[in-house]
């Protein structure tokens, strides 16, 4: 059995990583679970983000203190996401703008660039997807931004996805490309079981219906550098005939 660790050590947590601040997002979405979601998922890569409920909600935190990005449904209670853009152009606030919205008809796509929006982005969408068109706004509009400046750490491991840097008890770890997608995918659905064909589909962009042992594969190498013991692992865990769950706390 493992030794017991203080609950400071197995917590996961997010940490800043020195003087520079991540991103200031403004998630402008009235649906509460899709928007805690989707604000878990963004901070992991880095992101700072706050929840608007409406767009006068979301114009008052605006007007407060300016994000770095907005990220705007379109369909709100009272005034629409379109009804909010304009009055944020109109009143001078220049922060680059994606939407994120169930609507995909060209001529809504033709209305949010005429508003200025920065980018479009229908749902559903990959969170690997909506961020890198994030981050390719911000690097358009914020040319001489950092990279989120947030470490997750969670007993002994520290993951920085914004530089995709992994250290284990302070010492630098190489995982390999996938590897490292994988232990992001993993972080996301942390203490929540997930199927190898989530996995597939969310790390290698495989069809639900296809059958690989490179989720096993990947699986192995990840524990081979980040689990003291590789056969009695203490955070990635297997759930058999089902798939993989990463635990959020070392087990005693």
């Amino acid at each position: 059995m493992h030794g017991t660790r203080s609950d400071t050590t197995n917590e996961m947590r997010k940490v800043p990583a020195g003087d520079s601040r991540p991103p200031q997002i403004l998630l402008i979405e009235d649906n509460v679970h899709y928007a805690a979601a989707l604000r878990n998922n963004l901070e992991i890569d880095g992101f700072a983000v706050e929840i608007a409920g409406d767009a006068v909600e979301g114009l008052h935190r605006m007007q407060a203190n300016p994000p770095t990005l907005v990220v705007l449904d379109i369909m709100l209670p009272g005034r629409d996401g379109y009804e909010l853009l304009r009055l944020m152009r109109d009143q001078g606030i220049d922060v680059p703008v994606v939407i994120l919205t169930a609507r995909r008809d060209e001529i809504d796509k033709l209305r949010g660039f005429g508003l200025g929006a920065d980018d479009f982005i229908t749902k559903p969408v990959s969170i690997l997807e909506l961020v890198a068109r994030m981050r390719a706004v911000l690097r358009r509009t914020h040319p001489k931004l950092e990279p989120g400046a947030v470490w997750i750490r969670f007993g002994d491991i520290e993951v920085h996805p914004a530089t995709r840097t992994v250290r284990r008890r302070g010492v630098e770890v190489e995982l390999r490309p996938k590897e490292f997608d994988l232990l992001l995918a993993l972080l996301r659905h942390q203490d929540r079981i997930v199927s190898r064909s989530e996995l597939l589909r969310d790390v290698w962009g495989y069809q639900a219906d296809t059958v690989s042992r490179t989720v096993d594969t990947h699986m192995a190498g990840l524990r081979q550098k980040l689990e003291d013991d590789p056969l009695d692992p203490r955070y990635f865990i297997t759930v058999r005939s089902v798939g993989y769950m990463m635990r959020r706390s070392a087990r005693d």
